[in-house]
């Protein structure tokens, strides 16, 4: 008897605790890019554009810390989810004012 002939044991509870993973990190990552796009509209683009950098980003870094990490903790996913969309949000922020050039004889 090979290790072809046994069957696998049947463990759902990975395929569904990987799904509640993914499907938590997007979640936030819309959260996050919600809350962003409420409290700094000024200085963002759309927010179609928000709203899908912030789960994507949320999703790479929900894939990165599952990839480091293992499936150990849902909690640590989540935070590396939240980090990785906040990272991503930040490279989408205009800045506040208008930029003053000096001359560079002044």
């Amino acid at each position: 008897m090979t290790g072809y002939d046994r069957e696998a044991p049947a463990d759902c509870l990975g395929g569904t605790l990987m799904f509640l993973e993914t499907f938590g990190s997007a979640v936030l990552g819309l959260l996050l890019g919600w809350a962003a796009f409420h409290r700094l509209s000024h200085r963002l683009p759309s927010r179609l554009l928000v709203l899908s950098t912030a789960v994507a980003g949320a999703l790479f870094g929900g894939f990165v810390t599952h990839s480091a990490l293992g499936s150990g903790s849902i909690l640590l996913n989540l935070l590396g989810a939240a980090v990785v969309s906040a990272a991503s949000l930040s490279l989408l922020l205009r800045p506040a004012g208008r930029l003053r050039r000096r001359s560079l004889t002044a």
